[in-house]
């Protein structure tokens, strides 16, 4: 299996750009939940070691790679929240979390690359789209890491203001018992009503 690596990095900065953000986002798929995205600007000489695709990791390894990325990189997190999905659909909603991320970074990249295959229409920073980026890019990878840390912690917190959900295990993806939980105890007002499965169960005759 490849890893990623710091080619994409590299081949910038020989192009003179000096901070290059990794932009990636967590939480598309679910059914509840903000949509949260994360901008990393790794340090060359500090990367630390077994950054992966964040869904090829345990919740440890996950856990003990971002407390180091907080410490040897720059780290911003942003969301978008449930009502700007409904509103804006889910992918302007995460291209929207990505450019709050982007804004919140201590430096300005001059750089940016993203997960995906599209770049924000609102981008005015260089950048470039890498699909499965965050298998491919470290810098893409770190912000996956961060993304799905950050947004696991906002769901098991809400799942103790909502309980029955398994938030708190499922993340608010579509599983078996999350559906089942939605029918019987009802729509809270952390679900996406323009995703189907809720708004079936909101409209249905």
């Amino acid at each position: 299996m490849t890893r990623p690596d710091f080619t994409y990095e590299t081949a910038a900065r020989a192009l003179g750009y000096a901070r290059i953000a990794g932009v990636d986002e967590a939480g598309r798929g679910p059914l509840a939940g903000p949509v949260t995205a994360a901008a990393v600007i790794l340090d060359p000489v500090r990367i630390p070691e077994g950054l992966n695709d964040s869904k090829q990791m345990t919740e440890k390894q996950r856990d003990r790679l971002h407390a180091k990325l907080l410490e040897v990189a720059l780290v911003s997190v942003a969301h978008a929240t449930v009502e700007e999905i409904d509103e804006l659909n889910i992918l302007r909603a995460s291209h929207l979390a990505m450019m709050r991320a982007i804004a919140g970074l201590p430096q300005v990249p001059n750089q940016v690359l993203i997960d995906g295959n599209l770049i924000p229409r609102d981008m005015t920073i260089p950048a470039r789209a890498i699909v499965k980026g965050d298998a491919l890019c470290l810098s893409i990878a770190a912000a996956s890491i961060v993304a799905k840390v950050c947004r696991d912690k906002v769901m098991v917190d809400l799942a103790q203001q909502h309980p029955g959900y398994g938030w708190e295990h499922n993340a608010g993806y579509p599983t078996k018992s999350h559906k089942v939980a939605i029918r019987n105890l009802g729509v809270t007002p952390h679900h996406r009503r323009s995703f189907k499965p809720v708004y079936n169960m909101l409209y249905q005759a």
